[in-house]
């Protein structure tokens, strides 16, 4: 159906086709039915990479983002895969994220790079020459923190804040440049071992896949397109972590993947955005999402930095909801609350959620529900969903309870949702 011979004749769809094709390819038309390990492989597959963020209001990013997708989901799943099975990778992406370890290779080009920026800081003399102490330490004591390496000179540059520990900067530089990998978090504390003692060596020995910088721009920019599912080729937060890219580079690339065939370039009909790209492999699940065969209306919370919302302004678009994470908006200023999450229904977003969750009590209380305009809050099929929802979120959380904070009270029918959790 969507196919044509010259590649560069975009495909056209509907706005409903790009809702559906969209949540399909990021596993939530429907949510919640990837079956444990395997689906979280098979969604890394789709996507690349899982952005991870440290913030823990109820949850933190990466897991909350596979709550909507797996069914059953326990944040223990996601910690077995990255620290004890070692088939997923903490490292870095399109920023802090995780994917699976056998793409170790590819990041080639960001430790390098990582190399030659702090290069002349890590020489005897250097403001980060307690690395090599780092690194000794890790090497003779194993796995350790910053906390447990006897250094307590300090720096102020870099991004890491002023006045920070050298020894902390040092051990994060390390792993940047991919001499060290996180063996395990306690919460927040990362502990580091050496990566030759966390990935196989047969891994560590594959040569870098990409003979040149092209190649790798190729690479990683059509892995960035089926981070999104579908994406503009402006902007710039959507492309980072891509290293050496610049705005005539990524335009090259795309020109490159054009004329291969390897994506094709789409138009939504009755949307007079510029042109979005997906990846010609994803076609067959245009055409599945496209089918009469719709899976039935469930419900989902959304994570706020999930690959589905990255592009704030593709989901203003397509979905007809602006969103803006307030964790870094003054109080007074804020619209909804700290850590809202978005509320999928079917294939709309129905309402926004501010949870938090009391881990002392084990008590997950919703600070905040607001409806979107035009939703009807009696509508029975969702409110059953919603409560399929938020009973399966609680188990999740393994809350005891879950309550409804002062601006959640007023939200029309949400006690009653409550009540059938």
């Amino acid at each position: 159906m969507f196919y044509n011979d010259l590649m560069t004749v975009p495909i056209q769809i509907s706005i409903q086709q790009a809702r559906r094709f969209l949540l399909a390819h990021h596993a939530l038309w429907p949510p919640r039915a990837l079956p444990g390990k395997a689906g979280v492989l098979d969604y890394l597959d789709r996507v690349g990479c899982i952005q991870f963020d440290s913030i823990n209001v109820a949850s933190r990013n990466a897991d909350l983002v596979l709550q909507a997708r797996v069914k059953k989901y326990r944040p223990t799943l996601l910690e077995s895969m990255l620290y004890e099975d070692r088939s997923l990778w903490d490292g870095w992406d399109k920023v802090q994220s995780i994917y699976r370890a056998d793409d170790w290779p590819h990041f080639a080009p960001h430790r390098q790079r990582m190399l030659e920026h702090y290069a002349p800081q890590l020489k005897p003399g250097g403001k980060l020459a307690v690395a090599d102490q780092v690194r000794e330490a890790v090497r003779e004591r194993g796995p350790l923190s910053s906390l447990d390496i006897d250094h307590d000179e300090r720096v102020d540059e870099w991004g890491w804040g002023d006045n920070t520990r050298a020894a902390r900067v040092g051990m994060d530089v390390l792993y940047a440049m991919g001499e060290l990998g996180v063996s395990r978090r306690i919460n927040t504390r990362r502990e580091f071992d050496l990566v030759e003692r966390l990935l196989p060596a047969e891994l560590l020995a594959q040569p870098h896949p990409h003979s040149t910088l092209d190649a790798y721009h190729d690479w990683h920019v059509l892995r960035r397109i089926g981070s999104m599912g579908l994406t503009f080729h402006q902007g710039t937060d959507h492309w980072l972590g891509i290293s050496h890219l610049k705005a005539p580079a990524r335009n090259a690339a795309l020109e490159r993947l054009l004329s291969a065939g390897l994506i094709h370039p789409v138009e939504v009909e009755g949307w007079s955005h510029k042109t979005l790209y997906m990846r010609a492999s994803d076609l067959p699940s245009l055409e599945a999402a496209s089918s009469g065969r719709q899976p039935s209306r469930k419900a989902a919370f959304i994570a706020p930095l999930d690959n589905l919302i990255w592009q704030r302004d593709l989901l203003e678009g397509l979905f007809d909801f602006f969103y803006r994470w307030e964790v870094y908006v003054p109080a007074a200023k804020r619209e909804y609350g700290y850590y809202v999450m978005p509320v999928l229904y079917g294939d709309a977003f129905v309402a926004r959620m501010d949870p938090k969750l009391d881990r002392k009590t084990q008590v997950l209380r919703i600070e905040g529900w607001w409806w979107e305009a035009g939703v009807d809050p009696a509508d029975g099929a969702m409110r059953r969903a919603l409560a399929r929802a938020l009973r399966d979120f609680g188990r999740y959380l393994e809350a005891k309870e879950i309550v409804l904070g002062d601006k959640a009270r007023p939200a029309p029918g949400l006690r009653e949702i409550l009540e059938e959790v």
